[in-house]
């Protein structure tokens, strides 16, 4: 397999490939701060209903604020990285091997070995490729030919790195 495709300097393009990163990293914020809400409400609901109102308070709304406060700083963690990398944009490419993914970007270039990668997670948009259980980068299926898509996918499911269609 060799697969090779460019990345046009598109100014949203970093943005997209940061807000897809970040939601991986911060779904538990979200779910850690809804956990936090229903337990701050349901405590104030439960204080006030059994006429423990204003001893309980200060304990039920900073959990509830604290909570509502979690679940959005995802939101606005992704708004500040798409805002912010905005100027990142460069010429790329990829060229994807039965060895390794080499990524270039502007004059800077990495590569993964396929042995260090231990999942791959699909979206709308990308692949999303992880190393020791941490997302490192993603592959866009966009900017790539159909069939190019089709072959690194079934590469990926053959390989346990996706799950086959």
């Amino acid at each position: 397999m060799h697969i090779r495709f460019d990345v046009p300097a598109d100014p949203d393009y970093p943005g997209r490939v940061a807000a897809a990163l970040s939601a991986v990293r911060l779904r538990r914020y979200g779910q850690v701060g809804a956990l936090l809400a229903a337990a701050g409400a349901a405590g104030l609901v439960a204080a006030w209903g059994l006429g423990w109102g204003e001893r309980l308070t200060p304990l039920w709304i900073p959990m509830l604020v604290g909570g509502v406060l979690a679940m959005l700083y995802a939101p606005w963690a992704r708004w500040r990285a798409r805002r912010r990398s905005g100027r990142y944009a460069v010429d790329g490419s990829y060229e994807i091997t039965d060895d390794n993914i080499m990524m270039r970007s502007g004059v800077e270039s990495g590569g993964i070995a396929w042995d260090g990668v231990d999942q791959v997670r699909d979206t709308h948009e990308f692949w999303i490729v992880y190393v020791r259980g941490t997302p490192a980068t993603v592959i866009p299926r966009a900017l790539m030919s159909a069939e190019d898509a089709e072959t690194l996918r079934a590469f990926m499911a053959g390989r346990g790195l996706l799950p086959p269609r």
